[in-house]
């Protein structure tokens, strides 16, 4: 069968990828077309645009929009000619709902994989998605009740991250010796995540450094973005006791007793590797106000959405490194805080799924093409 893949940033080339092994390995003749990165390319050659022609930030996105609309138009033309047998968009839902709503269009089927943010703002985003989405595949397991209230066909078989997590463990070479090659002391190391995108970090990277500056007893190495500039965490480093690693995110993790990480997917990432953990978050003022008014829900953090309550603290928006020091400290210096913490994540892993995320979803969605073909 032949399946027209959208990807548009490095997290969805990573997932799309995965899902396309998981599709080979139920439709051995599977053909693929794709907008995506270079992981997708590394499956298979059916790339029709790489997603670095549409990705651009906030303002950027004005300034290229000439450029986005013609990848856009080189993607319909292709799915036109081509004429899958599903078209399957990958989150990036700016884009790809644009794309859901032409292959419908066209009379084709959509199965869309990690669907969007919707159930914490842009709500009236699910029209859209549920009228042009033959079936829904997604990774967090509160987004099926949030879905099926809303009389969605919904599919869940976990979140693809266990794939990536547990994919690495078989391959590190273990914490000592990579605490060797670095050269790292004996003391126990804390991970600083401050974000991917450099405001991101200038926000977050300062008061998490302030905060490694008053546990000296500590070794504390941040996980640099490998699309950011060293020139920007060495401005923030100069001075302190903090170290670096660049593209080792999940060895620093697996290597770590605890970290402070800012809201986003690395919340996640942290508890699947048992790291107790401090979310932080901080934007600009008038962003703050807006937001407040237009999210929806009552945590920041994956990992307090998926527990349903609030297992780790959350650190948003005002005097980040008093309230960061204070809880950093507590899970430090308490082991008894430490492991309930880390009984919480037990049962949030258990509800993420076990190892073959990608497969399982490969395997229903041959399933329910094999049965519209029959």
């Amino acid at each position: 069968m032949k399946y027209f893949l959208i990807a548009g940033e490095a997290s969805g080339d990573l997932h799309a990828s995965n899902l396309m092994k998981g599709l080979k390995q139920h439709d051995p003749l599977a053909e693929f077309r794709f907008m995506g990165g270079d992981l997708m390319k590394a499956v298979s050659e059916g790339m029709v645009v790489h997603y670095r022609e549409t990705s651009y930030m906030m303002l950027d996105v004005l300034l290229h929009l000439g450029k986005i609309f013609k990848s856009m138009s080189r993607v319909k033309a292709e799915i036109q000619k081509w004429q899958p047998d599903v078209v399957i968009p990958v989150d990036y839902p700016g884009f790809n709902l644009r794309m859901a709503r032409f292959a419908t269009s066209i009379g084709l089927k959509v199965f869309y994989f990690i669907s969007p943010k919707v159930w914490a703002w842009k709500q009236r985003r699910v029209k859209r998605l549920k009228k042009f989405t033959s079936s829904l595949f997604v990774i967090l397991p509160f987004e099926v009740d949030f879905f099926g209230k809303l009389d969605m066909k919904v599919e869940y078989f976990g979140n693809p991250l266990v794939d990536e997590i547990y994919n690495f463990r078989k391959d590190f070479e273990g914490a000592a010796a990579w605490r060797l090659k670095h050269g790292f002391d004996n003391k126990p190391i804390v991970a600083l995540l401050a974000g991917s995108r450099r405001k991101e970090i200038e926000a977050m990277l300062p008061p998490m450094v302030k905060v490694a500056m008053n546990h000296p007893e500590y070794r504390f190495v941040v996980a640099g973005a490998p699309s950011i500039e060293a020139s920007l965490y060495d401005h923030h480093l100069s001075g302190s006791n903090v170290g670096i690693v660049y593209q080792e995110t999940y060895a620093l993790l697996e290597s770590a007793m605890a970290g402070l990480i800012t809201s986003g997917t690395a919340t996640l990432e942290a508890a699947l590797f048992d790291v107790p953990q401090v979310v932080l978050y901080r934007t600009g003022s008038l962003a703050y106000g807006i937001g407040k008014r237009l999210i929806k829900i009552n945590f920041i953090s994956l990992v307090n959405l998926i527990y349903g309550k609030q297992l780790v603290a959350e650190i948003i928006q005002r005097d980040l490194f008093e309230r960061a020091f204070k809880e950093l400290s507590r899970i430090l210096d308490d082991a008894g805080y430490r492991e309930g913490m880390k009984e919480g994540y037990k049962s949030l892993q258990k509800n993420l799924g076990e190892y073959g995320v990608s497969q399982r979803i490969g395997s229903r969605m041959v399933e329910l093409l094999k049965v519209d073909l029959a």
